[in-house]
């Protein structure tokens, strides 16, 4: 069994390092918001870059449509 011996640190180095873990922690959690907000503006993006999609698709439906219509024979 190891026996454990008292680490002594003077308290202004204590105070400091407890002080940069504090920063760190917040710094980490701001990192964490903006990675959230940044995510939520890409799914927005993804989202209207879906419906842009979906109407690029409509429209081109529309045209063929348009080209049988008008520029192909009908069967009499």
């Amino acid at each position: 069994m190891e026996k454990t011996t008292p680490v002594f640190v003077k308290i202004d180095e204590y105070k400091d390092v407890l002080d940069i873990v504090d920063l760190v922690k917040n710094k980490l959690l701001e990192a964490k918001h903006l990675i959230e907000q940044i995510n939520e503006i890409k799914n927005q993006e993804d989202a209207e870059l879906e419906t842009w999609h979906a109407e690029i698709l409509d429209v081109e439906k529309k045209i063929d449509y348009m080209d049988k219509t008008l520029f192909e024979p009908e069967n009499l």
